[in-house]
């Protein structure tokens, strides 16, 4: 059960009206912040400013830091070019020309985005206000109609920047009060670390200031559900600067959930009648280059180590271990399809500035799985991975997906009538699953079509966890074969795919949804014994020696506390239940029970607990 304001930010999270529109606000905002600080702080150098899934950033080269009270001019200085309706207005530039103009002004980070642009690609700049202010010709402006005769321009309000769009026509399409700067944090120039160091600044903007509003509330949620915080308040886990960023350590409690949900996944997969593997953590180098991992994904993998003269990689994927095993033995048609699963741990290199508690780290746990099938087999087996991903998402609180499936890109492989054959497979089993979804057309792996659920979580926010991925570049690298009906050697279809994504990453997304509140099936530490005094520990112990041999996770406050300190540490580290045991329940064998989400229970027997906790974990709710 969610609270009245989890509800609320859930029902009415922010969202755009249109998202194209909201597209060019943003990107003007991010310009409109660049000629802002540069009218404020003009020895600043400018760089790039992109938008973000809540609004937009700028990079700036300074010497000095910007401070809060820098942040609350520059607002206000935006505020001011907005309220002056100021147009926006394209140009398209010689490249020569606008060199000679950016060298001028001592951009030196703009050349090095003009030099990126490809020789016969067509350049644009965009200004905010008067481009004739102390300029010559303006031939190659092209404005919208009308343009000057909608606004009164101040002289000396100009700004451009190199772009190629979109932006509003005016900035006072913007509205001022649907708009605020967040924060400023360190970048590389191009994420480089050997490039200088920026500073970046984060706004957000949003169409109407109720849409800011739902986000600022939003955010200001997320943060009280921070993973990393409530990973360190409740004792979950922790990355240990001695052993090096974006290693998880999962401490008992975390563990404990971490079993809780690997139990339920291999009982899960089990029964929809996959085999489950566990392979090695390193392999030869030439496996990596064999299944195209060390040319194509080199710079996301760790360096390779020296074993008796040979190179050896640590794992980032599970996939060419899935295929070895699959080419142990020939297999016949009449096998398939053949679904393998594991809980797979990999590596993979991480900048130290990109990592984030547990949703980016360098080691992490995949759920990975294979099938090996037919061509005929796809829709069916498809239709298998959604209806098991539905199962188990739901069973863990999410019941609410945005379906995305990416089609065919401009560089592939693979032939016409595979590609149109594994692209149907995915529609018609999305059409028989009911689901709508978004076509990101182009938007595929080179080796093959794939859908992408993202989940939403109980404040509204959505996460990209499983994927299903049909792959026709690995079957070809590894020469993978089957006996047909026919007796010829053809070869397989294979489907990658993950339901978790990763422990680490859903378990993260976990602590957050439930703010750490974890239903009773999920809960490290189901039940708390809370004795008076020393009197009533024997009859502690029994009761929870009982509790634990059927199955539950029971504790005894043993902190010597009052009774009434003992009470308020297990609310605050979000026990499900506590049962107070007093002179009274010792000799009544009763407890008094109590729930931190139903309150009081009153007096019950052992055998009256035990059934009632054994209903609400079997119904996965709540107590």
């Amino acid at each position: 059960m969610v609270s009245q304001l989890t509800q609320s930010l859930s029902e009415n999270s922010p969202h755009q009206d249109d998202p194209k529109k909201l597209e060019r606000i943003r990107h003007t905002c991010a310009h409109i912040l660049a000629m802002a600080v540069q009218t404020l702080l003009p020895q600043t150098k400018v760089t790039i400013g992109p938008t973000t899934d809540t609004g937009f950033y700028y990079d700036f080269d300074r010497q000095q830091p910007f401070t809060p009270d820098d942040l609350s001019r520059i607002e206000a200085k935006m505020r001011q070019i907005i309220n002056a309706n100021l147009p926006i207005i394209r140009e398209v530039v010689d490249r020569e020309e606008i060199r000679g103009e950016i060298e001028q002004l001592g951009e030196p980070y703009k050349l090095e985005i003009l030099d990126f642009i490809p020789e016969g690609e067509t350049i644009t700049r965009y200004f905010i206000g008067n481009p004739d202010c102390g300029r010559g010709s303006t031939d190659t402006i092209q404005p919208e109609p009308s343009l000057f005769e909608q606004v009164t321009l101040p002289p000396d309000e100009y700004w451009w920047d190199l772009c190629s769009g979109p932006h509003v026509n005016f900035t006072g399409e913007i509205n001022p009060d649907a708009f605020a700067l967040e924060t400023v944090a360190g970048a590389y120039w191009r994420g480089d670390e050997t490039k200088p160091q920026l500073q970046r600044i984060y706004g957000t903007a949003w169409e109407t200031p109720e849409q800011l509003s739902a986000y600022l509330q939003q955010k200001e949620e997320a943060k009280r559900r921070d993973h990393r915080k409530i990973g360190q308040d409740l004792k979950l886990f922790s990355i240990q600067d001695d052993a090096g960023g974006g290693l998880v350590f999962w401490h008992p409690r975390g563990a404990a959930i971490r079993n809780i949900i690997e139990d339920y996944w291999k009982k899960s997969h089990l029964a929809a009648g996959y085999q489950l593997l566990y392979t090695p953590h390193i392999a030869n180098l030439e496996l990596w280059k064999t299944s195209g991992h060390f040319d194509f994904y080199r710079e996301n993998m760790f360096d390779s180590m020296d074993i008796e003269q040979q190179a050896y990689q640590i794992k980032p994927m599970n996939c060419p271990f899935h295929v070895l095993t699959y080419k142990q033995d020939l297999h016949s048609y009449r096998e398939f399809p053949l679904r393998f699963a594991e809980l797979g741990t990999v590596y993979r290199y991480e900048r130290s500035g990109v990592m984030h508690g547990l949703m980016r780290v360098r080691g992490f746990t995949q759920d990975d799985a294979h099938i090996f099938c037919l061509p005929n087999q796809i829709a069916d087996e498809i239709i298998g991975v959604l209806n098991l991903t539905e199962q188990i998402l739901s069973d863990f609180g999410f019941t609410d997906y945005e379906v995305n499936l990416s089609t065919r890109p401009a560089k592939s492989v693979g032939t016409d009538d595979v590609w149109e054959l594994a692209t149907t497979a995915l529609k018609q089993a999305l059409a028989a699953k009911g689901w709508n979804y978004i076509e990101d057309v182009g938007g595929g792996a080179f080796y093959g079509p794939k859908i992408d659920l993202k989940i939403r979580d109980a404040i509204g926010r959505f996460w990209q966890c499983s994927t299903i991925q049909v792959d026709f570049n690995l079957p070809d690298r590894f020469n993978m074969e089957y006996v047909a009906a026919d007796g010829s050697r053809q070869q397989p279809i294979m489907i990658h795919r993950a339901i978790f994504g990763s422990l680490e990453r859903f378990f993260g997304i976990l602590i957050e949804n439930y703010a750490g509140d974890f239903p009773l099936w999920l809960a490290p530490i189901q039940v708390r014994l809370l004795p008076v005094s020393d009197a009533q520990r024997e009859y502690s112990e029994s009761v929870a020696t009982t509790l634990k041999k059927t199955g539950y996770r029971v504790e005894i406050d043993r902190s010597g506390e009052r009774l009434g300190k003992q009470i308020r540490n297990a609310e605050l580290e979000k026990i499900p239940v506590v049962a107070v045991v007093g002179k009274r329940e010792v000799e009544n064998q009763t407890l008094s029970v109590r729930t931190r989400k139903g309150g009081e229970l009153g007096m019950l027997t052992l055998a009256e607990l035990q059934a009632c906790l054994q209903g609400v974990i079997e119904e996965k709710s709540t107590l």
